[in-house]
């Protein structure tokens, strides 16, 4: 993704000036030390910025100001070098709109036995100091990450660069345009939703367009680029040589190349079909959704804008990393009891970031949406860990369901030219798929192998909606316990303060 290594996160420490300038001196050579160190980590998708060292109310609130309206700066790491009176920062922390995460380190790892003295104790102290800041951000009700750890385990640099990677799908969330060609499927309940709720909370906005209007730009496609997008269809995937000559191809290719010129005019970064609205359209577009995605697109089926969101936030955070991200549907079940199952497919729309293999270029007919037989690129997922995730529009708010799952093999399915996934859901069918129903969870996902829980757990913070979680160790009768107890929250979370 363009996005990653173009941000910033800046590095900010807390101390006071009863320590006198001596001492924060190497208050703030410490914390330089702890930046470059995070900066020069591989797992650092984003720039770390050292920033003076905060001593004062003003100083903090200045901070946080220039931060909300840095573009570049997509959230602030807090460490409390010494003690740093927390009431200085209520009023920076009141008003900042970043992503904050509250590193609990210090720079020594082993405490000195033989030479530690009270000016080794003054000047580390954050094994205090950071309470000290904790309790402000709980009193406060901020949402905000804690990591625990010395700033060179290996560990607490992967939290921290989880959390970074979803302050940039955050960050890239916060004015993402999607672009909604025709309506939401027809009488479909859990693809509707509220999309001015959407932006307020999520920072992303819907844009209806009729088909018509893709038409147009589909229609301006010259054909000398078709050729060149042929040329290059020929050397990613296999095909036949009837399919590489066919005309269906060739229209496939045109729908590509006027979908993605609509799309980047508009600078959209997400966007939906439906095959209930297709007038103008000769095919039902597959091939092209497919490529758009890989090429960092979010998509959603049938309207679903919400999953559209989703899996650009989530391709955003898994950019450069192993593995690949999709929108994604559960569609049948194997129930064989020593092995149960769930196959993942969608008619035509899966993303090849999780192809094995190289992918085929086929042409079949499609039993639904009354055009001509689409082209689409049809292959199987490695096995892998993965998660399914779902975001849905409780009326009071949104919910995201998280389902870590397990990729196994998929044997052959030669009467099924699809693009398919088969998972293990964890911690089994029968719990994750009663736990999934529970919650709500959509039958439309975003997929990924690239990415963790942890991640989306980190962004449902950002964004502040509900998150749930489907894993191991997993009690089904606790999770419908806590289901209850959240709408009991949600419902008086308005009123604490």
């Amino acid at each position: 993704m363009d996005i990653i290594k173009t941000k910033e996160v800046w590095f900010i420490t807390g101390s006071q000036d009863l320590y006198g300038p001596e001492t924060l001196k190497q208050v703030a050579a410490d914390s330089q030390k702890i930046a470059a160190s995070l900066g020069k980590s591989k797992r650092i998708s984003q720039k770390i910025v050292f920033k003076p060292v905060l001593t004062s109310p003003a100083s903090i609130s200045g901070l946080c100001t220039q931060a909300n309206s840095n573009e570049n700066c997509i959230g602030l790491i807090a460490w409390m070098h010494t003690f740093s009176p927390a009431k200085m920062w209520i009023d920076g922390l009141s008003g900042l709109n970043k992503p904050l995460l509250h590193f609990h380190t210090q720079l020594n790892r082993d405490i000195p036995w033989k030479t530690i003295d009270m000016d080794f104790m003054n000047l580390n102290q954050s094994a205090h100091g950071d309470r000290e800041f904790g309790f402000i951000g709980t009193r406060m009700r901020l949402n905000r990450k804690v990591v625990v750890g010395h700033y060179l385990d290996e560990d607490a640099i992967e939290r921290i660069a989880v959390w970074i990677r979803a302050a940039t799908a955050f960050s890239d969330a916060r004015g993402m345009k999607v672009a909604r060609f025709g309506d939401n499927m027809r009488e479909v309940a859990v693809t509707e939703g509220n999309k001015l709720s959407a932006q307020i909370k999520m920072g992303y906005s819907v844009y209806g367009y009729g088909t018509g209007d893709l038409v147009r730009e589909v229609n301006k496609v010259p054909e000398s680029a078709i050729r060149k997008l042929l040329t290059e269809y020929a050397g990613e995937y296999s095909m036949t040589k009837s399919v590489a000559s066919s005309e269906t191809l060739k229209e496939a290719a045109r729908i590509e190349l006027g979908m993605e010129s609509f799309l980047n005019k508009g600078n959209f970064k997400a966007f939906t079909t439906t095959f209930e609205d297709l007038h103008g359209l000769r095919q039902l577009p597959g091939l092209a959704v497919q490529r758009l995605m890989a090429k960092g697109f979010g998509f959603g089926a049938e309207g679903d804008w919400k999953t559209a969101a989703l899996v650009r936030s989530m391709k955003v955070m898994a950019g450069g990393l192993k593995g690949g991200t999709s929108f994604m549907e559960d569609y049948t079940y194997h129930l064989d009891p020593k092995n149960t199952a769930v196959l993942g497919a969608h008619m035509l729309e899966i993303c090849p970031s999780i192809a094995s293999g190289k992918p085929s270029v086929q042409v079949h007919q499609l039993s639904i949406g009354g055009k001509e037989d689409p082209a689409r690129l049809v292959f199987k997922t490695a096995p892998a860990d993965a998660i399914n995730v779902s975001v849905i529009d409780l009326g009071n708010r949104f919910r995201m369901i998280v389902n870590e799952v397990e990729v196994i093999r998929c044997p052959d399915m030669p009467k099924l030219p699809v693009a398919s996934v088969l998972w293990k859901p964890v911690p089994d069918l029968k719990t994750g798929a009663a736990a999934w129903i529970f919650a709500g969870g959509a039958h439309h996902t975003g997929f990924s192998t690239a990415i963790n829980a942890e991640y989306l757990e980190d962004f449902a913070g950002m964004t502040g909606i509900e998150y749930v979680h489907i894993g191991s160790n997993f009690n089904l009768s606790d999770f419908r316990k806590e289901l209850r107890w959240n709408e009991l929250y949600y419902h008086l979370a308005g009123g604490i303060s």
